[in-house]
């Protein structure tokens, strides 16, 4: 009988392609069947990242309207960015509340944590809930201004109907705080 939870051994790996954002490796697998593959993935920093929601007032949110080089096109989010090296996630979280829509937070609450694409990707995205906001600008890397968007939570379905509003790490924040926010009321 195959043990359906057992890992299949890597056997061998390689750099395939590396670029200053990521490295491409192929991995050689032996699943416990025997059965043998070769996979490609793709290999983040390993230092994580946050996104956070935050909340103007208990009423409505803030977004930003940012380009995307991905697919070449400016795109409505909530704040997000990499963790720094030797920094914790909380402290991520406002330092980039700070660089992208000039408030810090008095309180961040852990929401979830996602994966991006985990069949090939390895990258893992904290995000928070953003609360208790005050003006706070610090200096960030963005090439150009972002766009600050506010929008009422209430209608949350408008936000998802937005063609711009596509990122799925945006929408997962998004529909995890609208649950949040049930579960606080109900």
């Amino acid at each position: 009988m195959i043990d359906k939870n057992q890992l299949p051994e890597i056997t061998g790996k390689r750099t395939v392609a590396k670029s200053a954002l990521f490295n491409i490796e192929q991995i050689d697998l032996t699943f416990s069947n025997g059965e043998k593959r070769q996979y490609e993935r793709m290999l983040g920093s390993g230092r994580g990242a946050v996104l956070i929601v935050p909340m103007i007032n208990k009423n409505t949110m803030v977004l930003v309207r940012e380009y995307c080089a991905g697919t070449h096109s400016y795109q409505l989010g909530f704040p997000k960015g990499l963790i720094d090296p030797g920094e914790q996630a909380e402290n991520a979280a406002n330092r980039e509340l700070k660089e992208e829509i000039f408030f810090g937070a008095d309180k961040l609450s852990y929401v979830a944590e996602l994966m991006m694409a985990p069949a090939f990707f390895n990258a893992k995205m904290t995000v928070f809930l953003a609360e208790g906001l005050y003006e706070c600008k610090l200096e960030g890397d963005e090439p150009e201004p972002l766009e600050i968007v506010e929008w009422p939570i209430a209608d949350y379905k408008g936000l998802l109907q937005q063609n711009d509003f596509t990122e799925a790490r945006s929408i997962a924040a998004l529909m995890l705080v609208i649950d949040k926010f049930r579960g606080n009321h109900e």
